[in-house]
Formats: structure tokens, sequence, C-alpha cells
């Protein structure tokens, strides 16, 4: 049998501690960027091909628990456990809103459109903000079971999906009724839900398992039971034939979706992995962990040839970000002249490579 190769991710250092949430934009004109939420109060905005830090958040008063960017990665959005989600200006690092609640914020969610900003958290209730009308009051959805864990929208931005931290399943609710239509039963409180990105699949994990179900029609297409308990779990975007967990035992590991084999399994944290995710060509995942880092890895060996014939024929699209793209989004951000200056050298050397 052929010794495996051993994985060598980019690792992206930066947060002072655990490293919760990640969320990757879909392709821009600009290229796709990463954001990642941290206990360290502190998210963090990078480009999402190599990893590169772009800046930093400023303003959150305790853990930021989710993070999300809009549709073209133009405002950011953060909860967090000082009571309050936070809209931000993706480009410059300013903060737009910010909505206070009277408890701990789990998970935030922007709307396809990009009009609507969903949240949810330990009061128990879902809220949905006017983005065009941020100082009106939020829309208050039917009061959710339990603690809210995670949100996500899907069918248009005509249904919302949502987990708890203290009991299984996953309720989906009807926006325009505000009543749950239906919930995907689960043994454990879902810790990850994930709406694929052709708006086939909703993937879940809960406790060792990972479920895949329809998003039209709720049932349940597959299970598979995993090596440990498993925090996180995304679905590769393109072709959806893998799928990367990660979990208690620091490993981030690649299945085959149709068989649920294991493909691979990286190894490289010291601690438990929180979150993964695929970028949105899928050709790299990443992972934030315990440890405080965020690694990227590779998807697999696509050589130019293949990229070239795969793009000819629109499967996929390899993006390059330029530096002065990178540059732009760089620019105006609050951060000092020489981090400014250096993450533009970094961005630089990065593209003449």
């Amino acid at each position: 049998m052929d010794k495996k190769k051993v994985a060598v991710p980019l690792v992206c250092h930066g947060h002072s501690r655990p490293v919760v949430d990640l969320f990757y934009s879909p392709v821009t004109p600009d290229g796709f960027f990463l954001i990642s939420a941290s206990k360290d109060s502190s998210p963090m905005l990078r480009n999402g091909e190599t990893g590169d830090w772009i800046g930093t958040f400023e303003g959150h008063k305790g853990a930021v628990w989710s993070c999300c960017l809009d549709t073209n990665a133009l405002r950011a959005a953060t909860a967090s456990a000082d009571f309050s989600t936070k809209v931000w200006d993706a480009l410059t690092g300013d903060e737009l809103h910010s909505f206070e609640h009277k408890h701990i914020v789990r998970a935030c969610a922007f709307s396809e459109d990009t009009h609507l900003l969903l949240t949810g958290g330990v009061e128990k209730i879902l809220r949905i903000y006017d983005m065009n009308r941020p100082d009106a009051p939020p829309r208050e959805v039917d009061k959710s079971p339990g603690s809210v864990r995670t949100v996500a929208w899907l069918h248009s931005d005509q249904t919302i999906l949502s987990s708890c931290t203290d009991m299984g399943g996953v309720r989906l609710w009807d926006v325009r009724s505000g009543k749950i239509v239906q919930t995907l039963e689960t043994k454990s409180s879902v810790t990850s839900a994930e709406v694929s990105q052709d708006g086939r699949y909703i993937t879940t994990a809960d406790g060792s398992t990972v479920k895949f179900w329809d998003a039209n029609y709720y049932g349940l297409v597959k299970s598979y039971d995993m090596p440990c308990t498993v925090e996180s779990v995304s679905l590769e975007p393109k072709f959806g034939n893998k799928f990367v967990a990660g979990g208690e035992d620091m490993w981030v590991h690649v299945f085959d979706f149709h068989t649920g084999n294991e493909i691979a399994c990286n190894k490289g944290h010291h601690g438990p992995v929180h979150c993964v995710r695929f970028s949105p060509g899928g050709e790299s995942y990443a992972s934030g962990s315990e440890d405080g880092t965020i690694r990227i890895w590779q998807t697999g060996p696509l050589t130019l040839d293949d990229s070239e014939a795969l793009s000819a024929n629109g499967s996929i699209d390899k993006v390059k970000v330029t530096a002065d793209e990178v540059s732009r989004k760089i620019e105006g951000f609050n951060i000092s002249d020489e981090g400014k200056s250096k993450a533009k050298d970094e961005a630089l050397e990065e593209s003449s490579k």
C-alpha cells in the first residue's frame, strides 16, 4: 500500500484564544474571504486563498461565538458573549451597528439577499434584523424550545433553521408564518448545521454522528458514525463527493460522501477542532481549534492542466487574488500603519510568487 502523503497546511496565527467559528464568503470580484470568531473577542478577516491576515474587527467585550460575511463580502456580522451582535464594514473594519440582546448571542447569519440578519442565543429567541432599517426593532420568530446554537437560511430566505445547545434536533421555521414546519430528529445536540452551496443538503453533526438531510423534503439521506465526537462538518461544495469533519480527537478527517470511508486524516492541531469549512470552490478547507490557530488544507493535487480543463467546462473556477485587490481590501482598515504596510508587503510578496 502506498504511504499516505502528509498534508502541509497553511497555518494562520493571530488569535490568542480558541477559534470557535469560521465562515467563507462566496467568490467575489476581489476573490474570497475567510472570517474567524474566537474567544479572544477579536474576529479576524483573511484572504480565503492564502490565509493572509487583512484586519481585525475591534469592539466586542466578550468571547465571539459566531461570525459571517454577506454574499458580497462587504459586511461582516459577529455574535458575542457580551450580549450583542455587531455588523461591520468589511472593507474598513468600522462598526456599523450593534444590536443589543439580553443574554449571550451564539449564532448569526445574513440572508442570501443580504437584507436581513438572523440571530439566536441563550435567550431562546430568533430575531430577524432588517439591514435597510437597522434602527427598527427586530422581528422575533416563534420562541425556540432551547438555547440557540446554530442558525442558517435556506430556500431563498423563505426558511430558517436552528439547532439548540441543550436538546437534539434541527428545527425549520417558515419565515412568513414564523412557525416551525419541520424538525429533523437527532439523538444528541446538533453542534453544526450547514446548508450545501447548491441547496440540496443540510449537513449536521450531533455527538459522533454526521447526517445528510434532503433540504427540500427533509428526509434523511445518509448517516455515518464518526471515530470520535465531532463538533463540525462541511460538505465539499462543487462535486459534493466528500466531506470534512473535526472534533475531539484534534484531527481533521476527510470522508467519501457516498460510502462514508475515510479518505484522509490531517494531523497538526494541538487541541480539539471546533469548526471546519470548505472554501467556496472546494479547493481547500479550513479548520479552527482550541489551540488558537486556523489551518487551511488543500483538498487535493489539482494540476494546472486539470484546473484549466475543469474551468473550461465550467466546473471549477480557480480564483487568483491580485495584490491590488488585496490592498484595496486592506485600505482604510483601522489597523496601525505598520500593520497595514506589513500586510500589503506580504500580499505583494504572495502575488509575486
